[in-house]
């Protein structure tokens, strides 16, 4: 299972950043790394390009030695075990375009195992993709939520509805009251049946990807705005930002394992701002944006 996730992730980067490129005209800078401890990933970003702003397609597969924090972290998941060997292979994807009415989106496919190769004592599956624009448009929160359920319905019809609440409770600023975006799937620790089961699961999520996203991509990409929109759009991103330094557990976790921190933190935008004048003028579309991000709704 080691093999065969991280040929998966490695096909899905070449098809997701094949894409990408073809549609902003640049190519994505590519950087391999390698991890101290034992492994290494292939980053690939693109800033400053015609469609996108900032785009990042990662894949890394890290072993090694579990740290101390990275140990409790594993109690805490129910596993009772001294074992602090550990694999990990995964797709991370953030794209940030330019125009302000086409939407941020995230994605991360990953797999875990503790022990010694094909000996493990525990492993699982994690993973998800949601969607975070600054403005809303209905249209486009039905299509990219369609794709995912009904990638997850093909495995299991109940993983979609069990997934997008616990996307809309984990993208959830505590600090603010509010979602991050309008969400979409997310799973972790993810061991319930076989592991071949799981990793259809993950194929085909990455697969729902390129659907999902591209058709709202070429919809929004083009329209016009006015910079009081790309304003709101850096204020959003500011919220991204947030998010993902305080509350996201991947950013922890890559930190505290040892990997490479431009990697990790490529999530961060190219762009943001943080005012304290932040709240929209009552009926205007960014009121009803945010009105969305703070009372989550069923998109399918």
């Amino acid at each position: 299972m080691r093999e065969q996730m991280h040929q998966r992730v490695k096909d899905a980067q070449d098809e997701i950043t094949g894409a990408l490129s073809t549609i902003d005209g640049h190519n994505f800078e590519e950087i391999h790394w390698e991890r101290p401890g034992g492994g290494g990933g292939r980053t690939r970003v693109m800033e400053d390009g015609g469609v996108f702003e900032k785009a990042g397609v990662n894949t890394s597969a890290v072993h090694g030695v579990l740290p101390d924090a990275a140990v409790a972290s594993m109690r805490g998941k129910g596993i009772d075990s001294d074992e602090r060997r550990f694999f990990a292979t995964g797709l991370s994807l953030v794209l940030h375009p330019r125009n302000p009415h086409a939407p941020t989106v995230h994605l991360n496919y990953r797999y875990f195992e503790l022990g010694e190769a094909g000996k493990p004592v525990a492993w699982w599956f994690g993973g998800g993709a949601d969607l975070t624009p600054s403005y809303l448009y209905e249209e486009d929160a039905r299509h990219f939520h369609g794709h995912l359920k009904t990638a997850c319905d093909g495995v299991d019809p109940a993983f979609y509805p069990d997934f997008k609440k616990r996307c809309d409770a984990y993208f959830w600023l505590k600090h603010r009251e509010e979602a991050r975006g309008l969400g979409g799937i997310f799973y972790d620790d993810l061991r319930d049946r076989e592991p071949e089961a799981l990793f259809s699961l993950a194929d085909r999520c990455m697969s729902a990807f390129l659907p999902s996203y591209l058709p709202i991509l070429e919809r929004r990409k083009d329209m016009p705005f006015t910079d009081a929109q790309r304003d709101w759009q850096l204020q959003r991103r500011g919220r991204y930002v947030e998010f993902n330094l305080v509350w996201d557990r991947g950013t922890l976790f890559g930190l505290r394992t040892g990997a490479r921190v431009e990697s990790v933190l490529m999530s961060l935008p190219l762009n943001a701002r943080f005012r304290a004048d932040f709240a929209p003028a009552p009926g205007s579309p960014e009121a009803e944006m945010q009105a969305a991000l703070r009372a989550p709704r069923d998109w399918v």
